[in-house]
């Protein structure tokens, strides 16, 4: 077996096991504290709405690792069992020009996988987020987002395909820096375009009524310096009852949506304190300091494929006989989340610094009690759990824990 296979194997299996032993950590420690509501937030969340949500992130985490399990053996079956290598075999019975047969490849290869996703997502809306009274969408409308998602898959990433693999193949040595260019250009443009032209293809989005809450929310944005083109409701309540709010856009074309189940949940001083959070994401530069760290990781990202695509033990190492640029593309995304896996508690690290940074500043624009009390809310409505195993909260949580993040508003 070449070395290359055995490393992959070992960091393939690596990866998954640390996956499934924080998995089980956190079952374990979820059933452990599942009896007693924590003290801090005995008098506002029941005992019953307490295990609710022990019972809703026991079943999250058994659903994923089925899902864990699953995704393990596609990348063994598509690598080094051979798939990979039919479905190039099958291709080049064509005889097409390198550049169709690559979008071919990829187009089959990336409708193989979805079609296999499917069973999993319609079990987790309609069997576990409908036992937890969460799901509000039917299955026209699922199927119908399907359709749409499939279709504008299609429409937007063959053309980005077509100029990555061109680029792949006739920009020379540094190919990789004017693909890496196109690929940032391509995300910034998405950033702009999906609130004007995506997002409303799947959800419906009305002007905040005129009125007290609109009124401070501009108010605060004054205080704050932040320019926005609006301040939209979306009907978030149409596909699932776990609320939300968010910025989208970039430049003079940043807006402000709120699911309206959000809004429902909330009073208007709670509205403003979570507002004043996000807004706090603006005014501390975490955005800009996320792109930036996107920025430089997705140009190592594609200066190592530059060099793996030239290495013929890359391609024999996971499968495939034959070299070409197509297969490097999909080998490199199949193989890297084994590598880079292990990197997540540190964005996960980085993310909960920004989120306490964000807290405090909604605490000095805002009541900060306002702020616990929404969070306390939405705790209980998204029923999300309070008592997380914090070595699993540590490696992946992007949010510090509840009652770390409400003890830290409280000493504000």
């Amino acid at each position: 077996m070449p070395l290359f296979s055995t490393i992959f194997i070992i960091m393939v299996l690596l990866s998954a096991m640390t996956h499934f032993w924080l998995a089980l950590r956190q079952i374990r420690h979820v059933k452990q504290h599942r009896e007693q509501t924590p003290e801090a937030f005995a008098e506002k969340i029941s005992l019953k709405e307490h295990q609710k949500a022990a019972d809703y992130t026991i079943a999250k985490e058994k659903l994923g690792n089925i899902e864990l399990l699953i995704g393990t053996t596609l990348v063994f079956v598509w690598t080094l069992g051979g798939g990979l290598e039919l479905l190039d075999q099958y291709v080049r019975s064509y005889q097409l020009d390198p550049l169709y047969a690559g979008i071919l490849f990829i187009l089959l290869m990336g409708f193989i996988s979805s079609f296999i996703s499917i069973p999993m997502g319609l079990y987790n809306t309609f069997v576990l987020e409908e036992k937890f009274g969460f799901n509000r969408t039917t299955l026209k409308v699922w199927l119908l987002d399907l359709v749409k998602q499939s279709i504008l898959g299609l429409v937007i990433g063959i053309p980005l395909i077509m100029v990555i693999l061109w680029l792949m193949d006739s920009a020379g040595e540094f190919w990789w820096l004017y693909a890496w260019a196109v690929w940032m250009g391509f995300g910034f443009f998405m950033m702009w375009a999906y609130p004007a032209f995506i997002a409303p293809i799947f959800n419906k989005f009305t002007e905040l009524e005129e009125g007290s809450l609109k009124q401070r929310i501009e108010q605060l944005m004054t205080r704050c310096g932040f320019l926005s083109k609006g301040i939209l409701v979306m009907d978030g309540s149409k596909r699932s009852s776990h609320g939300n709010a968010y910025f989208t856009g970039l430049g003079n074309n940043k807006q402000i949506v709120f699911f309206d189940n959000l809004l429902d949940s909330l009073d208007e001083e709670e509205v403003e304190a979570v507002l004043a959070h996000e807004l706090g994401h603006f005014k501390k530069k975490h955005i800009i300091k996320r792109l930036i760290s996107m920025t430089f990781m997705t140009l190592a990202g594609f200066a190592m494929l530059g060099w793996l695509m030239q290495q013929e033990w890359f391609y024999h190492g996971l499968g495939m006989t034959t070299p070409s640029i197509y297969a490097a593309l999909i080998l490199f995304s199949i193989a890297s989340p084994a590598f880079t896996f292990f990197l997540s508690p540190i964005s996960a690290m980085i993310s909960r610094r920004h989120e306490f940074e964000a807290d405090d500043y909604a605490a000095e624009q805002s009541d900060a009690n306002k702020l616990i009390e929404a969070l306390v809310k939405l705790y209980k409505e998204n029923a999300n759990t309070l008592t997380p195993d914090p070595l699993h909260s540590a490696y992946y949580d992007s949010h510090p824990p509840a009652p770390v993040r409400i003890a830290h508003l409280n000493n504000t």
